[in-house]
């Protein structure tokens, strides 16, 4: 019985061996490397030139990019040494291949050409006071697949909006950037009780609508649209509701 439970242990130790991770293989992962094409950029001890310059990379040489965070980059020298390279001293890095090292920034060239936006506005939507959010997928610059949820409160009936479309954006490299939006929604409508208890009520929704965007610092813009909505009604005529609105937006 002892040997064979030795050997038990022995088969186990084994098997646990052959799962570990080999040190070093598992934590490995493709990094971005940059080769300086300046005299130098300078590799900060923190995201910020609030913190003391530690190292200096020169011309030829390659860093390995580790991360971002806002508006800095965790990066690792040839000889192993970390530090943080601002955005702006990335600007003029280039790839293996040659290429410049393209990426978001928040300034205007980011507000022209980015992935994701997203934001918080506020209106009238057919008299009643609309809250809504909204998120955006960039196509390209012009063009960008959004979605906005929101509730409106009125004297009448509360209720809820959720619209799906696309905007397309004239100039997206001005400060002042007008577009048009087309699209498709749902709108739940939920009557204040009276002396009966009315009906919620679900419709579907087509909008078409124009707004402009204005830029304001880093990652920050000023959004105001208009859309008129047809409701679609379960009666012969169709219902059409006016929405305005207005808020605060980022884009990354």
């Amino acid at each position: 019985m002892p040997r064979r439970s030795t050997t038990r242990r022995l088969r186990l130790l084994a098997l646990l061996l052959c799962l570990a991770p080999i040190p070093g293989r598992a934590a490995h992962r493709e990094l971005l490397q940059l080769f300086v094409t300046e005299p130098f950029i300078e590799l900060h001890t923190g995201p910020g030139r609030g913190y003391p310059v530690a190292q200096v990379v020169a011309r030829g040489e390659s860093i390995d990019v580790l991360f971002r965070r806002t508006e800095w980059f965790k990066v690792r020298t040839e000889r192993g040494v970390e530090g943080w390279a601002s955005e702006r001293s990335l600007e003029t890095t280039t790839l293996a291949d040659g290429s410049t090292f393209k990426f978001d920034r928040g300034d205007r060239k980011g507000f022209q050409s980015h992935r994701w936006e997203g934001g918080i506005l506020a209106g009238d939507y057919a008299g009643a006071t609309l809250v809504e959010g909204f998120w955006a997928r960039s196509l390209t610059d012009n063009l960008k697949l959004e979605l906005q949820v929101g509730q409106f409160l009125g004297n009448l009936s509360n209720g809820y909006v959720a619209d799906l479309g696309l905007n397309h954006v004239f100039m997206p490299e001005w400060r002042f950037s007008p577009f048009v939006t087309l699209g498709t929604g749902v709108e739940r409508t939920e009557p204040k009780a009276t002396l009966v208890t009315p009906l919620n009520q679900n419709y579907q929704t087509a909008y078409a609508g124009a707004g402009a965007r204005f830029y304001l610092t880093r990652r920050f813009f000023l959004r105001a649209e208009y859309r008129h909505h047809t409701v679609f009604t379960k009666s012969d005529a169709n219902e059409v509701k006016q929405e305005w609105k207005i808020g605060f937006a980022f884009f990354y």
